[in-house]
């Protein structure tokens, strides 16, 4: 079991109307929850064109999430932090920068469920919680796909990735998918390879859904 990263999950689920079905009332529900908080609701499309996704992986172990978490609250916490891979007889997710910066409630990469729920293309500051009776909100947090996206082109120069005003080039993607591989073989374990991974994803994913107005699911 691990944690998978989508989008466009209406349209793929074009010939399975049970799933469809399941999909649209998470959304219907969500979308309370956005109206009664003043914004507008989200239209998920029903069909998409051929997406361009340049990440090789769409799932990953639970744990990979919080290695790049740690990334982002530590250099949230001190913008010259020199980053280093979390070591091998530590887990990041026992990392106390994460915690402090979670608490915060402002950061998008953070506060979201391991496990589940949406990212949506729709612009909010913070992220939303379900102030009514009900748990309306899958896993229990409603992050912004472009506050994401800001999260992930801040901590990038931190991973050695190279973006030309916020936008990754296919060389680029290349070359990480190149360093995400020599860093993995690397059996010294100085790389930031699992961050990597975990960046690129997210990065391609938040894309996606800016450009074609479409959900990102946890699953």
């Amino acid at each position: 079991m691990g944690l998978s990263i989508s989008v466009g999950n209406l349209a793929y689920f074009a010939e399975d109307p049970e799933s469809a079905e399941w999909f649209i009332e998470q959304i219907a529900q969500v979308n309370e929850v956005l109206v009664e908080q003043g914004f507008p609701p989200h239209q998920e499309p029903e069909r998409l064109p051929s997406m361009q996704d340049r990440s090789k992986l769409h799932g990953f172990s639970y744990s990979y999430l919080h290695h790049l978490r740690r990334i982002c609250a530590r250099t949230i916490d001190n913008p010259d932090w020199i980053p280093m891979p979390t070591p091998r007889d530590e887990s990041a997710a026992d990392d106390e920068a994460i915690d402090e910066q979670m608490y915060m409630m402002n950061s998008h990469l953070l506060c979201h469920s391991d496990c589940g729920g949406f990212y949506l293309p729709i612009e909010f500051e913070e992220v939303i919680f379900d102030t009514g009776d009900g748990d309306r909100i899958p896993g229990g947090m409603l992050g912004s796909s472009y506050g994401l996206m800001k999260e992930l082109i801040f901590i990038a120069p931190q991973l050695g990735i190279q973006l030309d005003n916020g936008h990754l080039s296919d060389a680029e993607a290349i070359k990480i998918e190149i360093a995400i591989q020599i860093e993995e073989e690397d059996e010294s374990q100085t790389g930031l390879w699992i961050e990597k991974i975990v960046w690129l994803s997210l990065f391609e994913a938040a894309r996606l859904s800016i450009e074609y107005k479409t959900a990102i699911c946890f699953g």
